[in-house]
């Protein structure tokens, strides 16, 4: 005698279980252009991608701010921050303290939190610049507009589709600035 899941099982057969894939994306915040893509499994968190996507972002090219949410606030992403000599716009987490290891990622980190405690949470977002961030999320929700499904299913094709998408969105991006020219 079988139990109800396994006659379910044999009736209908093994659920297919859904795999996520999430996609991670760096912009240049004049240009609007993605510079950086990274593709992980539904199970990798957010901050592990930050210095992998500065790593793509080729060393002859000058990065002067980074801004992030509070789920980038961890040594690594301050870290690899400062290696780059950028500055970061990363709000501490409401019970941030000040970190005692002395490295330039810890000291940018802790003068944020220094100018963030007067000021207050919103106001040190305002003065900083920290909404623009906001401009990396319209961006993925023009990643989005191409398609929320990836057809590959290999893992490195599905690497190479959304490398095309961002390319893709890329032209569309450089057609569709318009440049300003200043008259004398």
């Amino acid at each position: 005698m079988k139990g109800e899941g396994e006659w379910h099982r044999r009736k209908h057969g093994a659920s297919k279980c859904r795999v996520w894939r999430k996609i991670h994306i760096g912009i240049d915040e004049e240009t609007l252009e993605i510079r950086a893509v990274e593709v992980t499994s539904s199970n990798a968190g957010d901050a592990p991608m930050l210095p992998e996507l500065l790593k793509q972002i080729g060393l002859d090219r000058q990065i002067a701010t980074v801004t992030a949410d509070g789920a980038y606030d961890t040594r690594a992403c301050h870290d690899a921050i400062a290696d780059r000599g950028a500055a970061e716009i990363i709000p501490p987490r409401r019970n941030a303290m000040p970190w005692k290891r002395d490295s330039a990622g810890a000291r940018a980190r802790n003068e944020i939190l220094r100018a963030s405690k007067p000021l207050g949470r919103a106001l040190w977002r305002n003065w900083s610049g920290s909404h623009r961030r906001s401009r990396v999320e319209t961006k993925m929700n023009c990643v989005k507009l191409l398609g929320q499904r990836l057809m590959s299913r290999d893992f490195d094709r599905l690497v190479a589709e959304v490398q095309i998408r961002a390319a893709v969105l890329n032209r569309f991006t450089a057609l569709g600035i318009p440049l300003t020219v200043a008259m004398g």
